[in-house]
């Protein structure tokens, strides 16, 4: 039995405005809004004494990064999600009009963002690491809100009373999930996140919480939200893939936890007793 009251999901034209040929999404715009966000904020974090990046660096940084986060993104899509569609056509790597992206594909390319432009300032990884955890969320929530326009990624059938029909998925009530993944991967990790690294933290220790926190919120989203078509439950008749992809998340996010703090603590023993 089906809840009494619900919701019907608001059919949301995904193009944003046209110029001339062009059309421009609104989950691209999403993006923008994104990197804009963590370009702001991180000027405003490089302005800390302590700060591994500095004024003039966080242009490039920011740059680097969303190279990482399109291209990681892309490739991580059609490898974890698409990878026989991919064979069959390796050109459709290009076709992102029809959409497709990774977090965790977009989380690898940061990485190899972060490793590349460390070494271009000489400064350790986990630093510049620590530096652009705080930035995430922001995006990942503007992602889940262009999910949401464009009426894709939506939750399992539920009679809860804040269940969403979804046309295009049939005549059930579901979670509205993309809802569900703003509110915690974007908005609650944005504060867990930015407000633990407001003050000095050991190195390594701020990326720790980030993948830590994301791991299980990610882990609790896919809960309520419908599998991917191609590929189901992976395991176990529960398991998706994003929980799959999230688990390494959460083993180094607390390692990194465990490392910064004992590390720290051994270099404030090995001080004390000098």
């Amino acid at each position: 039995m089906y809840t009494f009251f619900m919701f019907i999901y608001p059919h949301i034209n995904p193009i944003a405005f046209k110029l001339g040929p062009l059309q421009v999404h609104w989950y691209g715009l999403m993006y923008i809004v994104g990197f804009i966000a963590a370009w702001a904020l991180g000027h405003l974090r490089a302005r800390k004494p302590y700060s591994p990046v500095k004024n003039n660096q966080v242009d490039d940084l920011i740059f680097f990064c969303a190279i990482g986060v399109v291209l990681g993104g892309r490739i991580g899509y059609m490898l974890f999600y698409a990878l026989p569609d991919f064979l069959a056509n390796p050109i459709s790597l290009f076709q992102v009009w029809k959409g497709g992206m990774s977090f965790h594909g977009g989380l690898i390319g940061v990485l190899i963002a972060i490793w590349l432009y460390s070494r271009h300032i000489k400064q350790p990884i986990f630093a510049v690491g620590d530096f652009i955890a705080p930035l995430v969320p922001i995006g990942l929530g503007m992602g889940r809100i262009g999910n949401f326009i464009n009426g894709e990624l939506w939750g399992r059938v539920t009679n809860v009373p804040w269940a969403m029909i979804y046309p295009q998925a049939g005549p059930e009530p579901r979670h509205p999930s993309e809802i569900y993944e703003f509110l915690m991967e974007g908005v609650l990790l944005f504060i867990i996140v930015w407000i633990y690294s407001r003050k000095p933290r050991p190195t390594m220790a701020v990326s720790g919480l980030f993948l830590l926190c994301y791991g299980i919120f990610r882990c609790i989203d896919e809960c309520f939200r419908q599998p991917d078509p191609q590929l189901g439950y992976i395991a176990f008749g529960w398991l998706t893939m994003g929980q799959l992809l999230s688990l390494p998340m959460i083993i180094f996010g607390l390692f990194f936890l465990r490392y910064a703090y004992k590390w720290h603590n051994k270099i404030g023993e090995a001080a004390h007793a000098k």
